[in-house]
């Protein structure tokens, strides 16, 4: 149990005068919020939290705690005697919303009542209060979401009875339905509840509320609340709070509404109160796409007075949260309420703007900015976006909800875009509105698209925060998922399988395949110097540029790109790689080089081949060492599996076959056909490559050492300052690498006697075998350097290969929860990093100033650049794109680092 201090149980309920932000792992993100507000005196109505050491008791006992009840109780008398409203009461009944709230944001994922308290005797106090089609419109709301929520009543039984009720009355929302229609309704809601779960609505408050409380800590372990806690990293064991709050009501009238907003544009980023308002409704209104909501622009007209206040309060907020906040709002008979707070979140692009702009308004420093944003946001910030013009049409324009740019396959359903994706195809989800629901296939969509909703609804929110394009409000077509089509306005349609391009910064569908290119991020740190003054007049991207040339200030990991052409080795420097991690030399060996290499194994024309070799080597590494002049090079000596160089033997022994049945010979190919079965390996990702090729065929490390060695010669001569550094592959054991290492001391003496110029190259070792990693001490004493392959040094751990395990159970194993993230994706701290560990450890006390490094494309994922920091590595290396990405998380480690060493709150 969480315990405040040593012994003492912490509360189970909290008055919001009680608290404040600094309580959220107990009061959860909306209690805490609520009380901090009410702290600073802000319009929130009365409440108090039942909090989550109440929801962790009861998911572990399956009951309540004992004292709960009687807790609740005591704290709604307190509530009673603020509000000057009784629970229960028939003139003048007080009513309350029961709220999820926990320690993370999970929008939409858990659930609420509104109204609890409402029954056939309270009922006529809230005419009184209102009027009838307030009053009624109030019991509709609370026999739907009660019956949903507690009693687990299908929600599309109540969606039916609504729409046939609208189409009956002719009119377009709920808000047009009068209070005799409502009263109807309300008596449907409750036949259907009887008919479905055995039960009315309760018509005791506290019944009502003992219910509601306990639904909502059920729906911590709902299934889509699990789903988004796995896809955001969120532990299951936290528990929600639950906030019993007044209910104030934006539903009296036309001088009443519901808002929600954010003290900036969470889509760009940009300044100003940005949001949407619907007069005389619920807060559920504005997020569930059931109407068309207004601007706080609206606002402004319709209620001034309302709307200046809201903004003083927005800035009273940002101001002291220091960032973008997130608000909801309710006006009711032209008096302002603030329902709720939280950190917005935010658009990856925002991200960044806000984060630099805070910093300008001085509110924050940029520690603190960089902190804010990370390597995800940035990584969809470097994705293509469409090009001008185009062969698809525009069908329809909506919000742009969230920004980026995406081309798939419509469908209309969560399960049909889980399954289509499986397949490695890829999707746009299209649905009228969002639920919580939906979340599995926005999840695996590349865009969502709704025909309903603003930009603070569901889909926006959820899709916003997991960076997928998004359109909302596309009124000017139907969504029709029961046919599986969209049907637009000139009566064609769009079906289920049909190509869409999305634009979630423009708000734009368009039918085929629009064509892409470069971000104007990529573009602007391709034109840009790392330190160097930003060199764009976008908002967006010269906060990215600002932020990436602070990360460079702070951190310690260097960040280098795998390259092995002269174009790669262009790039790697236009997004400020430090040099070159990854040379790969059999990439410049394959296609139409590759039957060089089956010359020399297959010993015909061997030493042709092997000046070809030599030849080509040497003038690829002119070219790359010549531009990463002053940068290092590192590279890894012939690695793959010797069958990538070698006909294939079913093909190979097809055409012999052939032949022969024709009663014919051709000696060549029969020939290689024996070579080739003699070299066959079942398993040849564990057979004869790396070291154990050029050991067996040591002709061919001459051949490339040689090479290298006469490209630095002659750079040399220039005046340049080439920095070579040579690998040794898939070396498990010291003698192998001490063979390798005399052998490449031969070959650059040789070059050396003959240029007449002394060379000096670090030679290094690839760690990718655990045996190699648990025997670093002894590696150690004939490696100048160490770099980590972990794309294969995963699969030797895990007994996995990469190509096929993605393809067949680690999806599965994702989905069952048998694991958490993908190995391959984001490194294995526990059992690959443990290896790591063992290795810098074991390397670094043989030898004191090892070289540590890391070239799997693990060095561009946010998470293992962090944790390569904290290892103590002196650099990683990744992919040319994915440079920035590692330039920033690698600056952010090291401001989380000096934090923890000061004690700092780390966020």
């Amino acid at each position: 149990m969480t315990t405040l201090t040593q012994g003492v149980r912490a509360p189970l309920v909290m008055s919001l005068h009680d608290g404040d932000r600094s309580m959220v792992d107990l009061l959860g993100g909306k209690g805490a919020n609520l009380a901090e507000m009410t702290r600073l005196g802000l319009p929130v109505p009365h409440g108090f939290v039942i909090t989550t050491e109440a929801c962790r008791s009861y998911l572990v006992d399956g009951k309540e705690p004992a004292e709960l009840q009687e807790l609740v109780l005591e704290r709604l008398r307190e509530l009673v005697i603020e509000a000057g409203r009784g629970f229960g009461d028939s003139n003048d009944p007080l009513l309350v919303s029961v709220r999820s709230g926990a320690r993370f944001s999970m929008p939409g994922m858990m659930e609420t009542i509104l109204n609890v308290g409402l029954t056939d005797a309270t009922l006529p106090g809230l005419v009184v209060r209102g009027g009838e089609r307030f009053a009624w419109d109030c019991y509709r709301r609370l026999t739907q979401m009660y019956g949903r929520t507690v009693l687990g009543v299908e929600a599309d039984l109540f969606d039916d009875a609504l729409s046939r009720a609208r189409e009956a009355h002719g009119v377009a929302d709920d808000s047009g339905l009068d209070a005799a229609t409502l009263q109807a309704l309300t008596a449907e809601f409750r036949r259907i509840l009887v008919e479905h779960s055995g039960e009315d609505l309760p018509q005791d408050p506290h019944e009502q509320l003992v219910r509601s409380i306990r639904s909502v800590f059920e729906s911590w372990n709902g299934d889509r609340a699990r789903l988004y806690r796995r896809h955001e990293g969120i532990s299951d064991d936290l528990g929600t709070a639950v906030n019993i709050i007044e209910m104030v009501y934006g539903n009296t009238g036309t001088d009443s509404g519901s808002g929600v907003c954010f003290t900036r544009n969470p889509a760009t980023g940009a300044p100003g109160a940005y949001g949407d308002y619907l007069p005389n409704a619920q807060g559920e209104d504005v997020v569930n796409g059931s109407r068309v909501t207004l601007s706080l622009d609206d606002l402004a007209r319709l209620q001034p007075t309302v709307h200046a206040e809201l903004l003083r309060h927005l800035e009273t907020l940002e101001r002291h949260y220091t960032d973008v906040c997130d608000v909801e709002f309710t006006v009711e008979d032209a008096h302002l309420w603030i329902l709720q707070t939280r950190v917005g979140k935010r658009s990856p692009a925002a991200a960044f703007r806000i984060a630099v702009d805070l910093v300008d308004a001085g509110y924050i420093d940029m520690d603190e900015a960089l902190v804010r944003v990370d390597g995800g946001q940035l990584q969809s910030l470097l994705h293509p976006q469409f090009a001008p013009g185009g062969t698809s049409d525009i069908v329809a324009t909506g919000l742009a909800a969230s920004p980026g740019a995406a081309v798939g396959e419509l469908v209309f359903s969560s399960g049909t875009a889980v399954i289509v994706a499986a397949q490695g195809r890829k999707v746009v989800l299209a649905r009228p509105e969002t639920s919580p629901d939906d979340l599995a296939g926005m999840l695996v969509a590349e865009a969502v698209i709704t025909s309903r909703g603003g930009l603070t609804s569901h889909a926006a929110v959820v899709a916003r925060g997991l960076g997928r394009a998004c359109v909302t409000g596309l009124r000017d077509l139907e969504i029709d998922v029961r046919e599986r089509r969209i049907v637009l306005l000139n009566g064609l349609f769009l079906a289920e399988g049909d190509v869409v391009s999305v634009d979630g910064s423009t708000g734009e569908v368009c039918r085929g395949r629009r064509d892409v290119r470069p971000s104007p991020v990529a573009a602007a740190l391709q034109a840009t110097t790392v330190l160097e003054a930003p060199a764009t007049e976008d908002p967006m991207a010269e906060a990215v540029v600002r932020l990436l040339a602070h990360a460079d200030l702070c951190r310690h990991l260097g960040v280098r790109a795998n390259a092995e052409t002269l174009a790669d080795a262009k790039a790697a420097k236009a997004f400020g790689a430090q040099g070159i991690g990854l040379a790969r030399t059999e990439h410049m060996l394959l296609g139409d080089r590759r039957e060089l290499v089956e010359k020399v194994v297959t010993d015909s024309g061997r030493k042709e081949a092997l000046a070809k070799i030599e030849e080509l080597t040497r003038h690829d590494f002119l070219e790359i060492l010549q531009e990463m002049d002053g940068l290092p090079v590192v590279v890894r000596l012939l690695d793959p599996p010797l069958h990538e160089f070698l006909p294939d033997l079913v093909d190979l022994s097809t055409r012999v076959a052939v032949i022969e049945e024709r009663g014919q010979h051709d000696t060549g190919l029969e020939h290689l056909l024996a070579v080739v079965r003699r070299w066959h390996e079942v398993n040849p990702m564990l057979g004869l490559r790396g070291v154990r090729l050029l050991a067996v065929v040591p002709e061919l490390l001459d051949a490339q050492v040689r090479a290298l060695a006469d490209a630095l010669a002659e750079l040399l001569s220039r005046q340049l300052n080439p920095r070579l550094e040579i690998m040794v592959p898939l070396v498990s054991d010291e003698e192998e690498l001490k063979q390798a290492r005399t052998r490449i001391e031969a070959a650059l003496a040789e070059v050396s006697a003959r240029r007449g110029i002394s060379l000096s190259v670090p030679i290094g070792v690839m760690i990718e075998l655990p045996r190699a990693a648990l025997t670093s001490g002894d590696l150690a004493r004939s490696a100048d350097f160490f770099s980590f392959g972990t794309n294969d040094l995963t699969q030797t751990t895990w007994g996995i290969s990469r190509d096929d395990a993605e393809t067949s159970f680690l999806g599965l194993y994702r989905q069952q929860g048998l694991l958490s993230f993908d190995p391959f994706d984001t490194l294995d701290e526990r059992g690959v990093g443990r290896l790591m560990h063992i290795s810098c450890e074991e390397g670094r006390r043989a030898r004191p100033g090892l070289g540590l490094g890391l070239c799997g494309e693990h060095g561009g994922d946010p998470a293992s650049v962090r944790f390569c920091a904290d290892l103590g590595l002196d650099y990683v290396s990744c992919s040319p794109p994915r440079v920035p990405v590692a330039r920033l998380e690698a600056g952010r480690a090291a401001v989380l680092a000096e934090r923890v060493d000061a004690g700092s709150d780390t966020r």
